[in-house]
């Protein structure tokens, strides 16, 4: 009998069948081929034809996350499966993946107020009034039901980056993109919308200027700009530079060209501030002919401020968020006072109220919109943070709401707000980034939240809205929710009973899962849309006309 060896032939470089098969469980997928070839000292008979085995097959059980095998990673049709050997990406803790994260079920798990007074005798329960303030066990006054009433379809260029309203007309609204675009949309009239090209990079904040009867608006940009325009003409005039002689190649870099991110207006002062990619808070002052009041160090250098906000009602305080992972509340009184300040460290100790550590990058920090008494933050560990009182600022927070928000890149950062027409404070909107399965159809859901309690109040969805909502504004006096996604802009509106809503398609989708039916789309679908994007309906019209002549 004749001795077969085996080896790989020049052509085929691995084998699917045999003791290979845990080789090739490592190695990417490609064809591969065993053959049998006889040896030289085996004879006439080592020519005979033998058989070539060719698969497609490896190792379909290889998680690309961890590498190993056994599991795999990934979106399983519009469910989303974790990785048994990685913390859950939700809490971010191990033991269990996202599905069966606690949290995940229950956004009020583990919400608990700090334990910083205890007692049961009148003094420590007047003190823990005072220091802590009062929860209302009365509901939160919020629709359960929404529904989108109208939208704009690529209304921008690029993905929506902010919005603001108008403090008058409540039916415009501002949004920016990240080409630096600033659109102007009346939700109630769908079509009508005015774009300006008033940036050269992300658009990254809006603010409109006190004394103008809404008609003078501000902008922070990418591109180092700080800029007033009118919303009727667009004619800007530029407050701040960072950046005068523009990008130089092979001279400016990342680490030299200044950005502006964060930026609040203050109408009691007149002020504008800003923050930049190199932890400095600029104030700029509108009316002067040197608008530039002062430069001030904040945070750390070389860490962006992602937030600035000013309190509603003393103006003399104001909170910045940062990528130094740190929420500051600084005294604006005392800027100026600290410009002077020692070289090199800032003015952290001469204005610098409280500094709240947090475990990672901070993309918001925000005052209650009424009373300016409580303060939220949004870090990128899943965590929205709130305090009730700002007297007790200095200790730990009061509630940690465990909420997706943690994401990758190519998305504008989640930020949630405060519900100003909430009497109480205590209603919250944040879009969410973890998808959810209604009926095999992934959608990312837009998020109530009781700040007081961390309970989910209601949940927005439409089936035709299947992108990711990072950007969401609620409207300061009526009921409606802004939300940008991608290009387009979605207004949300209370569900009436003739119409359904988002829980009538949630049952329907839970329902057909377990009839097994075939799921149909019902809920806010039927609104009034208008597509912005006039070149892409063109291109549409020719398609469907060179089709019809085929």
């Amino acid at each position: 009998m004749p001795r077969w060896v085996e080896h790989e032939s020049e052509d085929d470089t691995a084998s699917t069948s045999g003791e290979d098969e845990d080789q090739l469980g490592q190695a990417p997928p490609r064809l591969a081929a065993k053959r049998k070839v006889a040896s030289p000292e085996a004879g006439p008979s080592s020519n005979k034809k033998v058989k070539l085995s060719i698969s497609l097959s490896r190792a379909k059980q290889e998680c690309h996350v961890c590498g190993q095998k056994g599991h795999c990673a990934g979106f399983v049709g519009s469910v989303y499966q974790d990785c048994p050997n990685k913390p859950c990406y939700l809490c971010k803790q191990p033991g269990h993946t996202t599905m069966t994260c606690p949290y995940r079920i229950a956004s009020e798990h583990g919400c608990t107020q700090a334990a910083s007074i205890s007692g049961d005798t009148l003094l420590r329960a007047v003190q823990r009034r005072e220091l802590n303030g009062s929860t209302s066990r009365i509901p939160v006054q919020a629709p359960t039901q929404w529904q989108v009433d109208t939208a704009v379809l690529r209304l921008h260029s690029r993905r929506c980056t902010c919005l603001e309203f108008h403090p008058t007309r409540d039916n415009i609204v501002l949004s920016g993109d990240k080409k630096g675009q600033v659109a102007i949309w009346d939700h109630a009239k769908v079509y009508d919308r005015t774009v300006y090209n008033l940036n050269k990079a992300l658009t990254n904040n809006l603010r409109f200027l006190p004394g103008s009867d809404g008609m003078q608006c501000c902008s922070a940009s990418s591109d180092g700009t700080l800029k007033s325009f009118d919303i009727e003409s667009g004619c800007d005039t530029e407050l701040l530079n960072l950046n005068p002689d523009g990008w130089i190649e092979g001279v400016s870099n990342e680490r030299n060209w200044r950005m502006l991110y964060g930026m609040d207006v203050s109408w009691h002062r007149n002020l504008i501030l800003a923050g930049d990619s190199h932890g400095i808070v600029h104030a700029v002052d509108p009316r002067a002919n040197k608008p530039i009041v002062g430069n001030y160090q904040l945070h750390k250098k070389g860490n962006k401020v992602n937030s600035v906000h000013v309190n509603p009602v003393d103006s003399n305080l104001m909170v910045s968020s940062s990528n130094d992972w740190t929420v500051r509340l600084n005294d604006v009184r005392m800027l100026s006072a600290a410009a002077s300040d020692s070289k090199g460290k800032g003015v952290a100790g001469v204005s610098e109220l409280a500094c709240l550590d947090h475990p990672r990058l901070v993309n918001a920090a925000y005052f209650s919109p009424q009373s300016g008494s409580k303060l939220m933050s949004t870090c990128i560990d899943n965590r929205v943070r709130v305090w009730d009182y700002l007297h007790s600022i200095d200790k730990p927070c009061d509630r940690e709401i465990v909420h997706s928000h943690d994401f990758n890149r190519y998305l504008t950062p989640f930020r949630a707000e405060w519900d100003p027409k909430d009497p109480h404070e205590r209603l919250l909107v944040v879009g969410r980034y973890i998808s959810e399965d209604f009926g095999g159809v992934a959608l990312h859901p837009i998020d109530l939240l009781d700040a007081s309690t961390g309970k989910q109040v209601a949940q927005l969805t439409d089936p035709n809205l299947v992108t990711i909502c990072p950007v969401n504004k609620p409207h300061p006096r009526q009921d409606i929710i802004i939300s940008g996604s991608s290009r387009s802009l979605y207004a949300w509106k209370p569900a009436t009973q003739d119409n359904g809503g988002v829980d009538n398609l949630e049952v329907a989708a839970t329902s057909s899962a377990a009839s097994g039916d075939t799921f149909v789309l019902a809920g806010s679908a039927n609104y009034v849309f208008f597509d912005a994007d006039e070149a892409a309906n063109q291109k549409q019209q020719k398609k469907k006309g060179k089709g019809k002549k085929a």
